[in-house]
């Protein structure tokens, strides 16, 4: 699918505020990624992406990443050292397995909102949201 396409079909504004809803019960980051690029290896895309955007910055280390490359018909769930160390894959190939449901059937935002809040909930569950919590990265979608 062309990337601009695939963007005009996506809701803003619902997906920035699932970011929202999800990191006030979280001390965690989440950010959303959609690449113009033909990516042949998701995963290798997001991990650049995610130092690119400064996700491997936060203080606890506790970022996740939604990379979606539409010209490529693929996606790539990511987190943080922090997150990887208390949750391990199967929790992300489960993710990427729900998120896959919504893509095939061309449910694009719901399929981001659903990673969005499930990423939420095991985020909470490790790093719950502190008193002196800030909003270390922007919740708006990021672009290349």
């Amino acid at each position: 699918m062309h990337p601009r396409k695939f963007t005009e079909q996506l809701e803003d504004t619902r997906i920035v505020a699932a970011i929202r809803e999800a990191e006030r019960k979280t001390s965690a980051e989440i950010r959303v990624f959609i690449s113009r690029k033909q990516v042949e290896e998701p995963v290798a895309a997001a991990q650049a992406a995610f130092v690119t955007l400064g996700m491997n910055q936060t203080a606890a280390r506790n970022g996740v990443l939604i990379f979606v490359a539409p010209r490529a018909h693929k996606f790539a769930v990511i987190g943080d050292e922090g997150i990887h160390s208390k949750c391990g894959n199967e929790f992300w190939q489960k993710l990427a397995d729900s998120i896959a449901g919504h893509f095939r059937k061309s449910e694009f935002t719901n399929g981001i909102i659903h990673g969005i809040s499930k990423a939420g909930e095991l985020l909470a569950a490790h790093f719950p949201r502190q008193p002196d919590d800030r909003n270390e990265l922007p919740d708006e979608i990021a672009h290349d």
